[in-house]
């Protein structure tokens, strides 16, 4: 395709912060986690972030998804994409110089500094560095 010529409107999503993925079976994603995708193509499924390199980081979820009882979709999560809060691994803590390097995966709901040797999937991009923990910002 040629390179545009005028100005066009871009068509958006009703939300493009938001999207809605099915929870995996036996398994239980609380509000304000990280939420990862496992597996691939038509079988992927949310779970819970861990330090798991075989995950790919999606987003936060908005409220609690519970699935235990559950096979694989019959629940399914909201989750949303920005920027936000999450606590700072203490072994491998994250500090102000970090901004803009990748934050990594340690649970679903703490970031590293380091990928452990490739062992921790990327969280996001660290935006800022605070006593309270370090803001990651997902896209």
């Amino acid at each position: 395709m040629a390179a545009l010529q005028k100005g066009h409107l871009v068509r958006e999503r009703y939300s493009t912060t938001t999207r809605r993925l099915p929870v995996a079976a036996s398994t239980v994603i609380w509000e304000g986690a990280m939420v990862a995708l496992s597996g691939s193509g038509s079988a992927a499924v949310a779970v819970p972030a861990s330090a798991s390199n075989t995950l790919k980081i999606v987003g936060v979820a908005m409220a609690n998804a519970d699935n235990r009882l559950g096979v694989d979709g019959l629940q399914s999560v909201e989750t949303k994409v920005g920027t936000f809060l999450f606590d700072n691994a203490a072994a491998d803590p994250i500090a102000l110089g970090d901004i803009g390097a990748n934050a990594y995966v340690v649970d679903d709901h703490t970031v590293a500094r380091t990928s452990n040797s490739n062992a921790r999937p990327v969280a996001g991009v660290i935006f800022d560095v605070e006593a309270a923990g370090v803001w990651v910002r997902f896209s």
